[in-house]
Protein backbone atom coordinates (compact mmCIF):
# COMPACT_ATOMS: atom_id res chain seq x y z
CA UNK A 1 0.00 0.00 0.00
CA UNK A 2 1.05 3.77 -0.75
CA UNK A 3 2.37 5.89 2.25
CA UNK A 4 4.19 9.00 2.34
CA UNK A 5 7.45 7.06 3.29
CA UNK A 6 6.34 4.82 -0.04
CA UNK A 7 5.87 6.40 -3.44
CA UNK A 8 3.82 4.40 -5.45
CA UNK A 9 5.37 1.98 -8.09
CA UNK A 10 4.15 3.82 -11.92
CA UNK A 11 3.60 1.93 -14.66
CA UNK A 12 1.41 3.86 -16.77
CA UNK A 13 3.52 6.23 -18.87
CA UNK A 14 1.81 5.04 -21.59
CA UNK A 15 -0.94 7.27 -19.98
CA UNK A 16 0.99 10.19 -18.62
CA UNK A 17 4.55 10.05 -18.05
CA UNK A 18 6.56 12.74 -15.03
CA UNK A 19 7.77 15.95 -16.40
CA UNK A 20 11.50 15.78 -17.57
CA UNK A 21 12.87 18.38 -15.27
CA UNK A 22 14.73 20.42 -18.00
CA UNK A 23 10.54 21.04 -18.86
CA UNK A 24 9.74 22.09 -15.66
CA UNK A 25 12.39 24.51 -15.41
CA UNK A 26 12.17 26.06 -18.60
CA UNK A 27 8.09 26.35 -17.96
CA UNK A 28 8.15 28.16 -14.41
CA UNK A 29 10.57 30.69 -16.11
CA UNK A 30 8.55 31.51 -18.82
CA UNK A 31 5.45 31.35 -16.88
CA UNK A 32 7.18 34.27 -14.57
CA UNK A 33 7.06 36.68 -17.91
CA UNK A 34 4.30 38.03 -19.78
CA UNK A 35 3.17 38.25 -23.49
CA UNK A 36 0.35 37.70 -26.00
CA UNK A 37 2.51 35.99 -29.04
CA UNK A 38 0.40 37.87 -30.89
CA UNK A 39 1.25 41.37 -29.38
CA UNK A 40 3.30 43.81 -31.51
CA UNK A 41 5.33 45.39 -28.38
CA UNK A 42 8.20 44.40 -27.08
CA UNK A 43 6.44 41.68 -24.68
CA UNK A 44 5.17 40.14 -27.65
CA UNK A 45 7.64 40.09 -29.79
CA UNK A 46 9.61 38.22 -27.10
CA UNK A 47 6.81 35.98 -26.57
CA UNK A 48 6.76 35.14 -30.53
CA UNK A 49 10.46 34.62 -30.78
CA UNK A 50 9.95 32.05 -27.69
CA UNK A 51 7.42 30.31 -29.61
CA UNK A 52 9.06 30.16 -32.88
CA UNK A 53 12.08 28.93 -31.52
CA UNK A 54 10.21 26.36 -30.15
CA UNK A 55 8.34 25.44 -33.12
CA UNK A 56 12.27 25.28 -34.80
CA UNK A 57 13.47 22.93 -31.97
CA UNK A 58 10.48 20.75 -32.88
CA UNK A 59 10.98 20.79 -36.66
CA UNK A 60 14.21 19.78 -36.14
CA UNK A 61 13.60 16.83 -33.48
CA UNK A 62 10.68 15.36 -36.15
CA UNK A 63 12.53 16.12 -39.37
CA UNK A 64 9.91 18.59 -40.69
CA UNK A 65 10.13 21.97 -41.37
CA UNK A 66 8.93 24.51 -38.95
CA UNK A 67 6.28 25.55 -40.89
CA UNK A 68 4.78 22.19 -40.59
CA UNK A 69 4.34 23.00 -37.30
CA UNK A 70 0.85 23.91 -35.80
CA UNK A 71 0.48 23.85 -32.41
CA UNK A 72 -2.67 22.40 -30.13
CA UNK A 73 -3.86 21.63 -26.83
CA UNK A 74 -3.17 17.64 -27.60
CA UNK A 75 -3.08 14.71 -29.17
CA UNK A 76 -6.66 14.74 -29.19
CA UNK A 77 -7.51 17.93 -30.54
CA UNK A 78 -4.32 17.55 -33.33
CA UNK A 79 -6.28 13.98 -34.38
CA UNK A 80 -9.84 15.86 -34.71
CA UNK A 81 -7.74 18.49 -36.76
CA UNK A 82 -6.17 15.99 -39.08
CA UNK A 83 -9.01 13.67 -39.27
CA UNK A 84 -12.13 16.23 -40.15
CA UNK A 85 -10.26 19.08 -41.79
CA UNK A 86 -8.59 17.00 -44.36
CA UNK A 87 -11.80 15.50 -45.03
CA UNK A 88 -13.60 18.67 -45.14
CA UNK A 89 -10.69 20.16 -47.91
CA UNK A 90 -10.50 16.69 -49.77
CA UNK A 91 -14.53 16.57 -50.11
CA UNK A 92 -14.78 20.21 -50.65
CA UNK A 93 -12.30 19.07 -53.78
CA UNK A 94 -14.24 16.05 -55.17
CA UNK A 95 -17.66 15.07 -53.38
CA UNK A 96 -17.01 12.06 -54.31
CA UNK A 97 -13.97 11.67 -51.57
CA UNK A 98 -16.70 10.54 -48.66
CA UNK A 99 -14.50 7.25 -47.86
CA UNK A 100 -11.64 7.46 -44.95
CA UNK A 101 -9.79 4.10 -44.25
CA UNK A 102 -8.45 3.36 -40.58
CA UNK A 103 -7.75 0.38 -38.67
CA UNK A 104 -10.03 -1.31 -35.82
CA UNK A 105 -7.19 -0.54 -32.98
CA UNK A 106 -7.01 2.86 -33.37
CA UNK A 107 -7.60 4.94 -30.16
CA UNK A 108 -10.48 6.50 -29.30
CA UNK A 109 -9.33 10.00 -29.89
CA UNK A 110 -9.46 8.60 -33.93
CA UNK A 111 -12.78 6.25 -33.53
CA UNK A 112 -14.71 8.77 -32.15
CA UNK A 113 -14.28 11.70 -34.51
CA UNK A 114 -14.50 9.44 -37.57
CA UNK A 115 -17.78 7.77 -36.19
CA UNK A 116 -18.85 11.28 -35.68
CA UNK A 117 -18.28 12.10 -38.85
CA UNK A 118 -19.63 9.10 -40.14
CA UNK A 119 -23.35 9.67 -38.35
CA UNK A 120 -23.27 13.60 -38.51
CA UNK A 121 -21.39 14.37 -42.21
CA UNK A 122 -22.08 11.37 -44.53
CA UNK A 123 -18.52 10.18 -44.22
CA UNK A 124 -17.85 6.17 -44.46
CA UNK A 125 -15.75 4.67 -42.37
CA UNK A 126 -13.92 1.46 -43.15
CA UNK A 127 -12.46 -0.32 -40.26
CA UNK A 128 -9.60 -2.70 -41.34
CA UNK A 129 -8.41 -5.59 -39.88
CA UNK A 130 -5.47 -6.44 -37.86
CA UNK A 131 -3.32 -9.86 -37.89
CA UNK A 132 -3.33 -11.59 -34.23
CA UNK A 133 -0.17 -9.58 -33.10
CA UNK A 134 -2.88 -6.47 -33.63
CA UNK A 135 -0.76 -5.41 -37.20
CA UNK A 136 -2.40 -3.84 -40.00
CA UNK A 137 -3.23 -6.53 -43.00
CA UNK A 138 -1.60 -4.23 -45.52
CA UNK A 139 -3.48 -6.20 -48.26
CA UNK A 140 -6.60 -5.12 -46.75
CA UNK A 141 -5.91 -1.66 -47.13
CA UNK A 142 -4.70 -2.68 -50.58
CA UNK A 143 -8.07 -4.13 -51.54
CA UNK A 144 -9.90 -1.22 -50.14
CA UNK A 145 -8.03 1.56 -51.36
CA UNK A 146 -8.29 -0.12 -55.24
CA UNK A 147 -11.59 -0.88 -55.04
CA UNK A 148 -12.54 3.17 -55.92
CA UNK A 149 -9.33 4.96 -55.29
CA UNK A 150 -11.15 8.12 -56.03
CA UNK A 151 -13.27 7.88 -53.32
CA UNK A 152 -10.72 7.39 -50.49
CA UNK A 153 -10.69 11.27 -48.63
CA UNK A 154 -7.76 9.94 -46.57
CA UNK A 155 -6.01 7.09 -44.86
CA UNK A 156 -5.22 6.94 -40.64
CA UNK A 157 -3.02 4.30 -39.42
CA UNK A 158 -1.48 5.06 -36.20
CA UNK A 159 2.61 4.92 -35.79
CA UNK A 160 1.78 2.41 -32.58
CA UNK A 161 -0.56 0.84 -30.56
CA UNK A 162 -1.67 2.44 -27.28
CA UNK A 163 -2.30 -0.73 -25.63
CA UNK A 164 -0.27 -3.32 -26.89
CA UNK A 165 2.19 -1.17 -28.12
CA UNK A 166 3.02 -2.89 -31.88
CA UNK A 167 4.13 -0.90 -34.15
CA UNK A 168 2.55 -0.62 -37.47
CA UNK A 169 3.64 -0.65 -41.64
CA UNK A 170 3.65 2.81 -41.62
CA UNK A 171 6.03 3.55 -44.87
CA UNK A 172 3.73 0.62 -46.77
CA UNK A 173 0.63 2.25 -46.12
CA UNK A 174 2.31 5.58 -47.16
CA UNK A 175 3.54 4.32 -50.73
CA UNK A 176 -0.26 2.42 -50.90
CA UNK A 177 -1.90 5.51 -50.57
CA UNK A 178 0.00 8.25 -52.40
CA UNK A 179 0.41 5.97 -55.31
CA UNK A 180 -3.28 7.02 -55.63
CA UNK A 181 -3.01 10.17 -54.34
CA UNK A 182 -4.67 9.45 -51.11
CA UNK A 183 -3.09 11.69 -47.88
CA UNK A 184 -1.97 10.07 -44.63
CA UNK A 185 -2.61 11.04 -41.49
CA UNK A 186 -0.66 8.93 -38.56
CA UNK A 187 -1.56 9.16 -34.41
CA UNK A 188 2.51 9.01 -33.12
CA UNK A 189 1.40 10.00 -29.79
CA UNK A 190 2.99 6.71 -28.06
CA UNK A 191 5.78 6.71 -30.64
CA UNK A 192 7.58 9.79 -30.33
CA UNK A 193 10.72 9.47 -28.22
CA UNK A 194 9.90 5.79 -27.75
CA UNK A 195 11.10 4.34 -31.52
CA UNK A 196 12.54 6.71 -34.36
CA UNK A 197 10.02 9.45 -35.79
CA UNK A 198 11.14 10.98 -38.66
CA UNK A 199 8.13 13.17 -40.65
CA UNK A 200 9.50 13.52 -44.06
CA UNK A 201 11.43 10.48 -44.39
CA UNK A 202 7.98 8.45 -43.49
CA UNK A 203 5.85 10.22 -46.11
CA UNK A 204 3.07 10.93 -44.05
CA UNK A 205 0.87 14.16 -44.60
CA UNK A 206 0.24 14.52 -41.08
CA UNK A 207 1.40 13.56 -37.55
CA UNK A 208 0.21 14.17 -34.19
CA UNK A 209 2.13 14.17 -30.95
CA UNK A 210 0.93 15.72 -27.55
CA UNK A 211 3.64 16.31 -24.90
CA UNK A 212 2.62 15.17 -21.74
CA UNK A 213 3.87 11.30 -23.42
CA UNK A 214 7.28 12.07 -23.62
CA UNK A 215 8.33 14.40 -20.81
CA UNK A 216 6.61 17.60 -21.31
CA UNK A 217 3.32 19.39 -19.22
CA UNK A 218 -0.62 18.85 -20.32
CA UNK A 219 -2.33 20.38 -22.12
CA UNK A 220 -0.04 21.28 -25.60
CA UNK A 221 0.38 18.93 -28.69
CA UNK A 222 0.74 19.57 -31.92
CA UNK A 223 -0.19 18.48 -35.67
CA UNK A 224 2.50 18.26 -37.78
CA UNK A 225 1.21 18.76 -41.27
CA UNK A 226 2.77 19.33 -44.96
CA UNK A 227 2.04 22.73 -45.89
CA UNK A 228 0.92 21.70 -49.52
CA UNK A 229 -2.46 19.75 -47.45
CA UNK A 230 -5.34 21.71 -47.16
CA UNK A 231 -7.37 21.44 -43.71
CA UNK A 232 -10.44 23.21 -43.08
CA UNK A 233 -10.10 24.52 -39.47
CA UNK A 234 -12.11 23.45 -36.41
CA UNK A 235 -11.98 27.37 -34.70
CA UNK A 236 -12.19 30.40 -36.15
CA UNK A 237 -11.01 33.53 -34.53
CA UNK A 238 -7.45 35.36 -34.90
CA UNK A 239 -6.44 32.93 -37.41
CA UNK A 240 -3.13 31.62 -35.41
CA UNK A 241 -1.40 29.02 -36.32
CA UNK A 242 -1.25 29.15 -40.10
CA UNK A 243 -4.97 30.07 -39.67
CA UNK A 244 -5.31 26.61 -38.93
CA UNK A 245 -6.11 26.09 -35.60
CA UNK A 246 -6.89 30.03 -34.16
CA UNK A 247 -6.86 30.96 -30.20
CA UNK A 248 -3.83 32.40 -28.48
CA UNK A 249 -1.08 29.76 -27.73
CA UNK A 250 0.14 28.76 -24.59
CA UNK A 251 3.80 30.16 -24.15
CA UNK A 252 4.85 28.50 -21.23
CA UNK A 253 3.65 25.02 -21.92
CA UNK A 254 5.01 25.32 -25.55
CA UNK A 255 8.56 25.92 -24.73
CA UNK A 256 8.29 23.07 -22.10
CA UNK A 257 6.87 21.20 -25.16
CA UNK A 258 9.88 21.89 -27.39
CA UNK A 259 12.36 20.87 -24.47
CA UNK A 260 10.63 17.72 -23.89
CA UNK A 261 10.48 16.22 -27.21
CA UNK A 262 14.25 17.83 -27.79
CA UNK A 263 15.66 15.70 -25.08
CA UNK A 264 13.37 12.56 -25.49
CA UNK A 265 14.37 11.98 -29.36
CA UNK A 266 18.33 12.80 -28.57
CA UNK A 267 17.91 10.31 -25.60
CA UNK A 268 15.52 7.51 -27.78
CA UNK A 269 18.01 5.16 -28.31
CA UNK A 270 19.68 4.92 -24.93
CA UNK A 271 15.75 5.20 -22.99
CA UNK A 272 14.41 2.38 -25.75
CA UNK A 273 17.60 0.19 -24.65
CA UNK A 274 17.16 0.62 -21.00
CA UNK A 275 13.55 0.08 -20.87
CA UNK A 276 13.12 -2.89 -23.25
CA UNK A 277 15.84 -4.53 -20.38
CA UNK A 278 13.40 -3.80 -17.92
CA UNK A 279 10.43 -4.45 -19.70
CA UNK A 280 11.62 -7.94 -20.85
CA UNK A 281 12.32 -8.68 -16.87
CA UNK A 282 8.64 -7.30 -15.85
CA UNK A 283 7.31 -10.02 -18.37
CA UNK A 284 10.03 -12.95 -17.29
CA UNK A 285 9.59 -12.75 -13.95
CA UNK A 286 5.32 -12.68 -14.25
CA UNK A 287 5.53 -15.71 -16.34
CA UNK A 288 8.06 -17.51 -13.73
CA UNK A 289 4.65 -16.78 -11.78
CA UNK A 290 2.18 -16.97 -13.47
CA UNK A 291 2.96 -19.51 -16.05
CA UNK A 292 -0.02 -18.81 -18.55
CA UNK A 293 0.32 -15.36 -18.61
CA UNK A 294 0.09 -14.38 -22.11
CA UNK A 295 1.96 -11.48 -23.89
CA UNK A 296 -0.33 -9.62 -26.59
CA UNK A 297 1.38 -7.88 -29.12
CA UNK A 298 4.13 -8.02 -31.84
CA UNK A 299 6.91 -10.52 -30.53
CA UNK A 300 9.72 -7.69 -32.22
CA UNK A 301 7.67 -5.11 -33.94
CA UNK A 302 6.49 -3.02 -30.53
CA UNK A 303 7.20 -0.13 -28.62
CA UNK A 304 10.02 -0.54 -26.11
CA UNK A 305 8.37 -0.10 -22.62
CA UNK A 306 5.48 -2.01 -23.45
CA UNK A 307 4.11 -5.21 -21.18
CA UNK A 308 0.48 -5.89 -22.48
CA UNK A 309 -0.56 -9.20 -20.27
CA UNK A 310 -3.75 -11.32 -19.88
CA UNK A 311 -4.14 -13.22 -16.91
CA UNK A 312 -6.84 -16.54 -18.14
CA UNK A 313 -9.45 -16.52 -15.11
CA UNK A 314 -9.15 -12.82 -13.83
CA UNK A 315 -11.00 -9.43 -14.44
CA UNK A 316 -8.47 -6.81 -15.29
CA UNK A 317 -10.26 -3.99 -12.98
CA UNK A 318 -9.71 -6.36 -10.44
CA UNK A 319 -6.33 -7.28 -11.03
CA UNK A 320 -5.80 -3.56 -11.73
CA UNK A 321 -7.09 -2.48 -7.86
CA UNK A 322 -5.74 -4.88 -6.08
CA UNK A 323 -2.35 -3.97 -7.58
CA UNK A 324 -2.91 -0.55 -6.63
CA UNK A 325 -3.82 -1.44 -2.97
CA UNK A 326 0.06 -2.94 -3.24
CA UNK A 327 0.96 0.65 -4.46
CA UNK A 328 1.04 -0.65 -8.38
CA UNK A 329 0.12 1.63 -10.19
CA UNK A 330 -0.77 0.46 -14.26
CA UNK A 331 -4.22 0.34 -16.57
CA UNK A 332 -6.27 -2.39 -18.27
CA UNK A 333 -6.77 -2.54 -21.77
CA UNK A 334 -10.54 -2.30 -21.40
CA UNK A 335 -12.60 0.62 -21.34
CA UNK A 336 -15.31 1.96 -18.96
CA UNK A 337 -18.90 3.04 -19.91
CA UNK A 338 -21.10 4.09 -17.40
CA UNK A 339 -19.44 2.39 -14.82
CA UNK A 340 -19.64 -0.98 -16.73
CA UNK A 341 -16.44 -2.35 -18.23
CA UNK A 342 -15.92 -3.31 -21.54
CA UNK A 343 -13.63 -5.64 -23.26
CA UNK A 344 -10.75 -4.08 -25.41
CA UNK A 345 -11.71 -3.10 -28.74
CA UNK A 346 -7.81 -3.51 -29.41
CA UNK A 347 -7.73 -7.51 -28.08
CA UNK A 348 -11.38 -8.08 -29.86
CA UNK A 349 -9.58 -6.84 -33.22
CA UNK A 350 -6.57 -9.53 -32.79
CA UNK A 351 -9.51 -12.01 -32.46
CA UNK A 352 -9.51 -12.82 -28.95
CA UNK A 353 -12.90 -13.36 -27.08
CA UNK A 354 -14.43 -11.34 -24.43
CA UNK A 355 -13.26 -13.45 -21.10
CA UNK A 356 -9.84 -12.81 -22.63
CA UNK A 357 -10.44 -9.12 -23.71
CA UNK A 358 -11.10 -8.08 -20.53
CA UNK A 359 -8.35 -10.16 -18.76
CA UNK A 360 -5.33 -8.01 -19.38
CA UNK A 361 -3.19 -5.39 -17.73
CA UNK A 362 -0.89 -2.67 -19.73
CA UNK A 363 2.36 -1.87 -17.86
CA UNK A 364 4.34 0.73 -19.29
CA UNK A 365 7.92 1.87 -18.33
CA UNK A 366 9.23 5.09 -18.78
CA UNK A 367 12.28 7.36 -17.82
CA UNK A 368 11.77 6.93 -14.37
CA UNK A 369 11.58 3.08 -14.27
CA UNK A 370 13.62 1.40 -12.63
CA UNK A 371 14.64 -2.62 -11.38
CA UNK A 372 12.90 -1.92 -8.42
CA UNK A 373 9.46 -1.24 -9.99
CA UNK A 374 10.00 -4.73 -11.81
CA UNK A 375 10.95 -6.54 -8.36
CA UNK A 376 7.53 -4.84 -6.38
CA UNK A 377 5.36 -6.41 -9.58
CA UNK A 378 6.79 -9.53 -9.47
CA UNK A 379 6.32 -10.18 -5.62
CA UNK A 380 2.69 -8.74 -6.03
CA UNK A 381 1.36 -10.28 -9.18
CA UNK A 382 1.10 -14.07 -7.80
CA UNK A 383 -1.00 -13.36 -4.76
CA UNK A 384 -3.14 -10.62 -6.55
CA UNK A 385 -4.06 -13.41 -9.58
CA UNK A 386 -4.83 -15.91 -7.15
CA UNK A 387 -6.88 -13.55 -5.49
CA UNK A 388 -8.46 -12.16 -8.54
CA UNK A 389 -9.25 -15.96 -9.67
CA UNK A 390 -10.77 -16.75 -6.64
CA UNK A 391 -12.98 -14.09 -6.63
CA UNK A 392 -14.10 -15.02 -10.09
CA UNK A 393 -15.18 -18.68 -9.44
Amino acid sequence: MTTPDRPPVYLDHAATTPMLPEAVETMARQLGLTGNANSLHGSGRAARRVVEESRERIAQALGARPGEVVFTSGGTESNNLALKGIYWARRAEDPRRTRILTTAIEHHAVIDPLEWLEQEDGAHVELLGVDEHGRLQVDALRAAVERDPGSVALVSVMWANNEVGTLQPVEEVVTLAHAHGIPVHTDAVQAVGAVPVDFAASGVDALTLTAHKLGGPYGVGALVVRRELNVTPLLHGGGQERNIRSGTVDVPAITAFAAAVELAVKGQPDHAGRVTELRDELVRRVRDVVPDARLNGHPQDRLPGHAHLSFPGCEGDSLLMLLDHRGIECSTGSACSAGVPQPSHVLLAMGRDEAEARSSLRFTLGHTSTPGDVEAVAEAIGPVVERARTATR
